[in-house]
């Protein structure tokens, strides 16, 4: 038996997004183009909702 849900289901298409942050092993943070940390950034945490991490898990969130 197939779940329903799964008659309806899509594969989510790839974003085409280019994050305004990099991460900094060093650091351990996500920081911007000028050495900012990320999540110090009040207008970019409103546009973006929060700065994931891409080290290791997916998960894990610098703010």
């Amino acid at each position: 038996m197939q779940p329903f849900a799964l008659d309806y289901a899509r594969p989510v298409g790839e974003l085409e997004f280019a994050a305004p942050y990099v991460y900094d092993s060093g650091l351990q943070l996500n920081v911007l183009r000028d050495g900012r940390v990320a999540a110090g950034d009040h207008a970019l945490l409103r546009e973006l909702g929060t700065t994931t991490s891409t080290a290791g898990s997916k998960t894990h969130f610098d703010d």
